[in-house]
């Protein structure tokens, strides 16, 4: 047992070896690039901030820009023009698909995009705000339209659904349509037939009458020559 732990003390008190003394150089090495690197990365975001807080005081003071457009950035200086923009009180949209080309663009808050031009935008297409104008002119114009119309209601006044070239046409010919119309007459017993149509009628009665008085009198020749035989 005290041989044992004579062993152990004796091994924690040599120096350390060769290998040991390297891998701890590297290690510390590693250590201050790292921190190197670090502050070197800190520093260039610091630089960036204060750039973009300088063209952002610059388009805030700038009477004449509404928006301003960037150049591609990274996701990580992204977030930081957009955090500018927010403490500088404007409005910021990012745009483009690819990561790579994805860009900014920053408006001052009386010059809010509207959903029409940030769709331009998203679509890779450039805003054009005269064409903007006249399509949103053409459209409040078919509004109101619209509304006087509802506001009005339909038309009083209508057509008749048909006429009487058209109802006589098809029997009668275009031209004596007007003259076929004006031939008909009420009457109770037939509905509606022309007249002449009525005198050919009185006239097929007069017929008949004539042929039941003639029918009478066979008859009664008949009888009398019957009852007169020998």
């Amino acid at each position: 047992m005290a041989d044992l732990l004579g062993s152990i003390l004796s091994s924690m008190e040599k120096p350390p070896t060769v290998g040991d003394q390297e891998t701890r150089r590297k290690a510390r090495e590693q250590a201050a690039r790292l921190k190197k690197m670090q502050e070197e990365d800190k520093k260039q975001k610091a630089e960036f901030r204060k750039r973009m807080e300088k063209l952002i005081s610059d388009f805030i003071q700038s009477s004449e820009q509404r928006s301003k457009k960037f150049d591609p950035m990274n996701k990580l200086e992204r977030s930081i023009l957009h955090d500018v923009v927010e403490v500088a009180g404007l409005t910021s949209f990012s745009f483009g698909e690819d990561d790579d080309n994805r860009y900014v663009m920053i408006f001052k808050k009386e010059f809010a995009p509207s959903d029409e031009e940030l769709e331009a935008y998203r679509s890779g297409e450039e805003w054009d705000p005269q064409r903007a104008e006249e399509r949103k002119r053409s459209k409040e114009l078919a509004q109101k339209e619209a509304e006087q119309s509802a506001e009005h209601g339909p038309s009083q006044e209508s057509s008749p659904h048909s006429n009487y070239k058209q109802k006589y046409s098809h029997l009668i010919g275009t031209v004596a349509a007007k003259e076929g119309a004006h031939t008909l007459q009420a009457n109770k017993a037939y509905g509606c037939v022309p007249t002449a149509n009525k005198r050919d009628t009185r006239s097929i009665e007069e017929a008949m009458n004539e042929i039941r008085a003639k029918k009478k009198m066979k008859v009664l020749d008949e009888g009398m020559g019957v009852s007169g035989g020998p």
